[in-house]
């Protein structure tokens, strides 16, 4: 039997949703950045699958980005997810959207040997990660060179310049479009952006039906947020704490 999968990514604004069966993709939409995740599902989950004859019922697999990103679209992407997986009783594959951000780049820069995704964190930041590629091809094989951080693009670059030595270094995801300058400032030509990249949601699907296969799913509860920096509001609270305590 023919297993379908669906996936969601709320990272950005504007997100995507994706629907493959059996390794194939059958469709990758993305999201209206003009309206709200909140505003926009579960109606656009809804409505890949209408576009195809099919229903909430024919699931078998959900994936869902689980960071980093925005906490708010974040958080609606994760409990549609899991509201739909708990009442059909479906397993999830939750995914790093830094990965999926880095296994596009790689496809679209097939020759690439060092792959970097910078995601804008807001606050003159970004979210940050780097891997080695160890295959190019529609399944790349990435070796973590650096794990998932948050600071600001200058030092982030500055470290990576350390460490790869002169390495060439493709760089995808919105933080490297938005601070493109700063990137290519020196002029050396070690960096290249990836400019245009497929929705996020069908490289999802992909990473996740090869993990479905391998037996790598969770149930609904087990989902956890990938934030790397705390939550606004949670640093809002901690600094009253301590307000109320030099009181």
């Amino acid at each position: 039997m023919e297993r379908l999968l669906l996936a969601l990514d709320t990272t950005t604004r504007g997100g995507s949703v994706a629907l493959m069966r059996e390794g194939r993709l059958l469709d990758a939409q993305p999201g209206d950045p003009t309206r709200t995740h909140g505003a926009r599902l579960p109606g656009e989950l809804i409505g890949i699958l209408a576009r195809h004859g099919l229903t909430l019922a024919d699931v078998d697999v959900y994936a869902v980005a689980v960071g980093p990103g925005s906490f708010t679209g974040l958080r609606i992407g994760i409990a549609t997810i899991q509201g739909l997986a708990y009442a059909s009783g479906r397993p999830v594959v939750p995914v790093s959207a830094l990965e999926a951000t880095a296994r596009a780049a790689v496809q679209v820069a097939p020759a690439a040997a060092v792959v970097g995704v910078w995601m804008d964190a807001q606050r003159r930041e970004v979210f940050s990660a780097l891997w080695t590629v160890t295959r190019a091809g529609a399944a790349p094989g990435l070796d973590p060179l650096e794990a998932p951080a948050v600071g600001p693009p200058a030092a982030v670059l500055a470290r990576w310049r350390e460490r790869l030595a002169g390495r060439p270094l493709v760089l995808a995801g919105d933080g490297a479009t938005a601070y493109r300058a700063l990137a290519t400032e020196d002029g050396e030509g070690w960096v290249t952006i990836v400019d245009r990249l497929p929705p996020l949601a069908g490289v999802m699907a992909a990473m996740a039906a090869e993990r479905a296969a391998a037996g790598e799913t969770v149930g609904p509860g087990a989902i956890q947020p990938l934030y790397i920096r705390r939550p606004d509001a949670e640093l809002a609270r901690e600094k009253q704490r301590r307000a109320g305590d030099e009181d």
